[in-house]
Order: structure tokens, then sequence, then C-alpha cells
């Protein structure tokens, strides 16, 4: 079955960086895009990034452009997120993402608290 782990998550300053990583397994990790998402506290799950299969293709929301950077290592069946110039606004839970055949998984998710 398709499972999905997040971790590095935590507290970081305003400005900060942070390295989440997503351990995939299940499914034909190497031929599926993969997505992040967030869900900040008392809002609505948010489309955050997404990575084509072969890496070829990144595509960010407009509020994490020139910020955050996903990329993902196909040998080893792994997601990242690199998260640099953090803001209060991007405390959020992070879940890492895979829709197959119409069916979106999600990972349990990884707190990352912005604040000074």
């Amino acid at each position: 079955q398709v499972q999905l782990v997040e971790s590095g998550g935590g507290l970081v300053q305003p400005g900060g960086s942070l390295r989440l990583s997503c351990a995939a397994s299940g499914f034909t990790f190497g031929s599926s895009v993969m997505s992040w998402y967030r869900q900040p506290p008392g809002k609505e799950r948010e489309w955050v990034a997404a990575i084509t299969s072969t890496s070829e293709f990144t595509n960010y929301a407009d509020s994490v452009k020139d910020r955050f950077t996903i990329s993902r290592d196909n040998l080893k069946n792994m997601l990242f997120l690199q998260m640099n110039g953090l803001k209060i606004s991007d405390t959020a839970v992070y879940y890492c993402n895979v829709r197959r055949q119409r069916v979106d998984y999600w990972g349990q998710g990884t707190q990352v608290t912005v604040s000074s």
C-alpha cells in the first residue's frame, strides 16, 4: 500500500531555513508526480509545490516562489522541500502527496512553526 512519511519540521525563527523530507513506498515513485501541500492553523489545506517524475518540471504557489525548492531522489524514493526565508505565514502542517488513479494519498504531516 502507498505510504508517505514526512519529517524535518520544527520551530524556526523568521528568515530561517528548514528542509522537509518525505519517504515514499508502495508505488512506482519514479514515475509519479509528487507534491507538497500545507495546512495553516484554522485554514484549508493548500497546494505548495509539485515536481514531475524526472524532475524536468517544477511548479510553485506564488506565496512560496523563489523561497522554496522542491526536489526528489528517485533512487531513494525520497521527496524534499527546501524552505528558505521562512515567514510567520509559512506556519502549517506540511504534507507530502501523490495522486494515483484519481485517489489522493497523504502522509501524517510534519509541523513547521515560524516564530520569534
